[in-house]
């Protein structure tokens, strides 16, 4: 999606921050070390020099120069690297620190944009920006199963609560381990507040770690984009569709909390059904029962979900409702 110039002039400024940072977390580190341990600023100095010395033997024709240089250079990284370990930092204490290790924190690899410009890019035209912090949040480190009851029982599948929402965990992480060799789809169902959103934002927190392009939408959000797109001819919002179809994982939270009608319907079925053709991976949740979404959306639309998506359906208790009254 084409950026504003004042947009692409956040962005790079968010990446000069992070390298500011990001550096002077480094120069703390190396500081810190240097005064625990002296003899490791004394190595740092004689490997740059014994690099100017062969650098001076090298351009006199010396074609030993440079292994010299070699041997001398490991020789004292095995120093500095016990010297560490005595400290106990890890061997890598010293190196440069990137948030993003691929492009080094530049937004670019080889004239390209990187994944991470690419989310930086979404997160800046779809107001996701907060999006990391409710991810901070919402993770797999701060699920809980304590607020499933191992007493309430399904009885189609003769599970408790507890143990489908561990089943659900299960495949969520095998949904992310095979994501980038299998594509796959999750609908996410059953009442309100039993963790439909948290287990799509976990998932979300992974693959966003793992460098994949990630788009998080109600589904009011989603399709008051696209009727921008159709009926005011938003550019933004047409160019919006592009990204809609083709980032690795788009995530429709609260589909039938919507005002639904012909228009609402004939777009869930497109979108559906054009990500299924590129192999992009979505996730939906919804409070909907199958017979409702289908009542909504089409049987036409429930049969392309059912052939192509997992269903977990989740139950029990309200989770937001046991939280309050816990506190």
């Amino acid at each position: 999606m084409a950026l504003t110039n004042a947009q692409y002039d956040e962005i790079m400024r968010g990446y000069d921050k992070r390298q500011l940072q990001n550096k002077y977390i480094h120069d703390k580190r190396i500081e810190e070390a240097y005064r625990k341990a002296p003899r490791l600023k004394e190595i740092d100095s004689e490997i740059a020099s014994a690099s100017v010395r062969q650098a001076y033997r090298l351009m006199d024709g010396d074609e030993n120069a440079l292994a010299a240089l070699r041997l001398a250079i490991e020789d004292y990284k095995e120093e500095r690297a016990a010297l560490l370990s005595t400290l106990g930092y890890p061997l890598d204490y010293f190196e440069p620190i990137y948030t993003c290790p691929d492009c080094h924190d530049t937004g670019y690899i080889d004239g390209q944009k990187c994944h991470c410009f690419k989310q930086a890019i979404i997160n800046t035209v779809y107001s996701q920006s907060n999006i990391r912090d409710i991810l901070s949040r919402e993770n797999f480190s701060t699920l809980s199963f304590d607020y499933y009851s191992d007493e309430q029982k399904n009885p189609a599948t003769g599970l408790s609560a507890l143990a489908t929402a561990k089943l659900a965990v299960t495949n969520c992480h095998d949904f992310i381990d095979n994501f980038e060799n299998k594509p796959k789809n999750i609908f996410f169902y059953g009442n309100t507040g039993v963790g439909k959103t948290f287990l799509s934002n976990c998932i979300a927190k992974e693959l966003l770690d793992a460098g994949y392009s990630v788009i998080y939408f109600t589904a009011f959000q989603l399709f008051d984009i696209l009727s921008k797109g159709v009926f005011e001819k938003d550019a933004d919002a047409i160019a919006a569709h592009q990204n809609i179809f083709d980032c690795d994982l788009l995530i429709i939270d609260d589909l039938g909390t919507e005002l639904s009608n012909s228009f609402t319907t004939s777009q869930l079925f497109l979108c559906v059904n054009e990500r299924i053709l590129r192999r992009k991976s979505t996730i939906i949740s919804t409070n909907l029962n199958l017979e409702q979404i289908a009542e909504l959306y089409s049987e036409r639309t429930l049969s392309r979900i059912s052939s192509n998506y997992s269903f977990i359906k989740l139950f029990g208790d309200d989770i937001r409702i046991k939280k309050r009254l816990s506190k």
